[in-house]
């Protein structure tokens, strides 16, 4: 791992989790740049900073995120950094022993002792923390941020509306919490597993739908007065759930794909259907 150069921050990784995208990575679902380093749930604690970093120093202790955005690109003028057009990672490549360059994932690379990150990607944690809970804030860099800006950002949920999200794990009970801060009045979580929807239930849920034993299209047809909710988030990412979020929308509805689908996964929607629903179909990985 080089010293940090300009712009750069070295971090001791104090925890990291294991994401549904570092499979992705593993499959060749995201790119072929390998060998990659992969990891970036990641809580750590700051080694060293290079030349012009200001927003941390040595010692903080700091949540890690992939998107530094640039703050002058015209998305980021639009006051709109999620969809930042010129995102920075550190310059310097980490490498294996005998040399070989290793690509971060996500720009990341946090299943390692240490790892190098642009300074921007570093979100300091204020106050004192119990150890156990380093691995919990790791998770605002990722599936927090994925589901909750999905709902506030790109879907641009408003106060009233209906939203459902398909899949409760970390990313869907995220979004549920960001449709409940947005103001949603009907939020609908939908899922296989009783444990997940009670928990999601718990972040804001006004009603659980059990895909085993509910066909859930309809369900949320049932629970929004027979029109379907206004935002439907789909946080698995497969052809099935993807189907079930374009059909359980209103007219004119919103529907948000959150993650990054399995290599080689493919949609089949009638354009006469495309149409006739009308709304918008967007991508929000990691909002």
């Amino acid at each position: 791992v080089p010293d940090p150069g300009p712009g750069e921050v070295l971090v001791d990784v104090l925890t990291c989790g294991v994401c549904q995208t570092d499979q992705h990575y593993v499959e060749g679902g995201v790119g072929d740049d390998f060998p990659y380093l992969l990891g970036h749930e990641a809580s750590g604690i700051v080694a060293a900073v290079g030349e012009g970093v200001t927003e941390v120093a040595v010692g903080d202790k700091v949540i890690l995120n992939w998107r530094a955005v640039c703050g002058q690109c015209r998305a980021c003028r639009k006051g709109e950094p999620w969809y930042c057009f010129d995102t920075h990672n550190a310059v310097q490549r980490m490498t294996l022993e005998d040399g070989t360059e290793l690509t971060p994932a996500l720009g990341i690379g946090a299943f390692a002792e240490k790892t190098l990150v642009a300074a921007g990607q570093c979100t300091k944690i204020e106050g004192e923390l119990e150890d156990h809970q380093y691995a919990a804030v790791g998770l605002l860099g990722c599936g927090v941020m994925a589901g909750i800006g999905a709902v506030l950002n790109t879907a641009a949920v408003r106060r009233g509306e209906s939203v459902a999200v398909i899949g409760c794990g970390g990313v869907g009970t995220a979004a549920v919490a960001g449709a409940a801060l947005a103001g949603a009045t009907t939020i609908i979580a939908v899922d296989l597993d009783d444990d997940k929807l009670a928990t999601a239930k718990r972040f804001g849920a006004t009603h659980t739908v059990n895909s085993r034993t509910q066909e859930p299209v309809a369900a949320i047809q049932e629970l929004t007065g027979g029109f379907g909710a206004d935002v439907v988030v789909d946080a698995v990412g497969i052809a099935a759930t993807f189907r079930q979020a374009f059909e359980a929308r209103d007219l004119a509805g919103r529907m948000v794909l959150v993650g990054v689908p399995a290599p080689g996964t493919t949609w089949e929607i009638p354009l006469d259907e495309v149409f006739g629903r009308g709304g918008a179909i967007k991508s929000a990985w990691y909002g």
